[in-house]
């Protein structure tokens, strides 16, 4: 025989699991449903746009641009390798630009939050620099490299650098100034405190400065391939336009697409990584 006291426990189980479910079910909602729903308005968008294409005698030309040819063209290049190889290059590009936009930019960062007067000296210059668009530096990077790869990481770096060396200083700047008293009470140096308390604080929004320099890179990347170099997804799509081959173009456009998605979903996950310091 059921006591009340069991028939009350078994109706709050009964409540939690309902919880639960409902629980999971807007998990599922917000997760998968909501992202799947993002691309199944994208694929309709891009495919109606094709169809206008074909539809059009004038620019029937350029139907193989819509949802079909390309992916079928995508796993045709995905299996002969060209995809891979086209993207190679590009990867090495956006690191090495992204490498030297981070080991200039931190540094520079640090000490503009930590210092006001470099602040002010600074203020001017960089953001009249950080104005001009990355590619009009290209006649430059052509007369101060003896290659087209050294000219196009330049044109990477000087776009990457800015998010990175703001993000960085305005990191700093938000660290509590009593964190600062404490460690030299202790007898920190400069160097141990920055190591054991900037570094650590900012490490968050160094990685969000570096997840805004991927996007920036990746725009400057391809047009920057157009010129000059033989490999790379930039080069793979101008080649492509030249022999009107419109589902590799659309295909390589997918693939850069794609490889932007997964490097922001590598930066978010660093600065979930790093943001304990922002948390009550």
């Amino acid at each position: 025989m059921s006591t009340p006291e069991t028939v009350v426990a078994l109706q709050l189980d009964s409540r939690h699991e309902a919880v639960d479910w409902s629980q999971m079910g807007r998990w599922l909602i917000s997760r998968i449903g909501y992202p799947l729903a993002g691309i199944a308005v994208l694929l309709a968008v891009w495919w109606l746009g094709g169809w206008l294409i074909a539809s059009n005698p004038d620019t029937e030309p350029f139907a193989d641009f819509a949802p079909a040819p390309a992916f079928a063209r995508l796993q045709e290049l995905l299996a002969n390798g060209y995809a891979w190889q086209a993207a190679g290059p590009s990867l090495e590009r956006i690191g090495l630009g992204l490498f030297w936009a981070v080991v200039i930019g931190v540094p520079v960062g640090v000490g503009i939050g930590l210092f006001a007067s470099l602040r002010e000296i600074t203020h001017v210059p960089f953001q009249f620099l950080r104005m001009i668009s990355p590619l009009a530096w290209m006649p430059v990077a052509v007369l101060a490299f003896a290659t087209w790869d050294g000219a196009i990481v330049f044109l990477i770096a000087v776009a990457a650098i800015w998010p990175v060396l703001f993000s960085t200083a305005q990191g700093v700047r938000r660290i509590d100034p009593l964190w600062f008293k404490v460690a030299k009470n202790l007898g920190a140096d400069g160097w141990q405190m920055l190591r054991k308390i900037i570094l650590p604080a900012i490490g968050q929004d160094i990685f969000a400065g570096i997840r805004l320099a991927v996007g920036v890179a990746w725009i400057v990347l391809v047009p920057a391939e157009y010129l000059g170099v033989t490999s790379g997804l930039g080069y793979a799509i101008n080649d492509a336009r030249d022999t009107l081959e419109y589902d590799t173009l659309a295909a390589m456009v997918v693939v850069i697409g794609v490889i932007g998605f997964l490097l922001d979903g590598i930066c978010v996950s660093l600065i979930k990584r790093f943001s304990w310091h922002h948390q009550d």
